[in-house]
């Protein structure tokens, strides 16, 4: 149980559940459970391209020849890189930086995944790099970093997502930063 209680977001009880679901289930389940875990580390491994999970050298989303290889979307990481398929609005690549810039915690540009994203711009025909960094100090830090070394390369047009009020959202209950971005970032209808 202490095993499962060190996963995230499961803490002694949801641990102590699991462990007496797995008790009640025949002995197959955990054994297979137990041999999927045992061979997580060698079975998967980062996209030699974008830096996504892969089973193979190259993962499946850069495999695909539907996606845009002239779009390319830079995310923090892989939930990032979730969400934004989540929503079947973007179809061309993706990057995972692995991280953000923080002085505090000692992450400087040479800890993210830079000096590959900025080979596949120039190497690829990247027409448009999308910044999807999270809002906060440090992904609007990094955004920034990468978009002054981006902006080195004529070809390619710099974009960042947009942020603002929240669909189905109150005005009077947004928080003043937000809705400050969200006039200050408004579009032409």
């Amino acid at each position: 149980m202490a095993s499962l209680a060190r996963l995230p977001g499961v803490g002694e009880r949801t641990a102590t559940r699991y462990a007496f679901f797995l008790l009640a289930q025949a002995p197959t389940l955990a054994a297979e459970l137990g041999e999927s875990l045992s061979g997580l580390h060698t079975a998967v491994r980062h996209c030699a391209q974008c830096h996504n999970l892969a089973t193979a050298e190259r993962c499946e989303l850069c495999l695909d020849p539907r996606r845009d290889a002239s779009r390319l979307c830079v995310v923090e990481g892989l939930p990032e890189l979730i969400a934004i398929e989540r929503t079947g609005e973007f179809n061309g690549h993706y990057h995972v930086l692995h991280g953000t810039l923080s002085p505090v915690r000692g992450i400087g540009p040479e800890a993210l995944k830079l000096p590959s994203l900025l080979e596949r711009v120039t190497a690829q025909s990247v027409t448009e790099v999308i910044l999807a960094t999270n809002a906060d100090v440090e992904g609007e830090a990094t955004a920034m970093y990468v978009a002054r070394l981006l902006h080195r390369l004529p070809q390619v047009a710099v974009s960042r997502l947009a942020t603002g009020v929240p669909m189905g959202g109150d005005l009077e209950f947004v928080d003043q930063g937000t809705l400050a971005r969200a006039v200050r970032d408004r579009r032409a209808l």
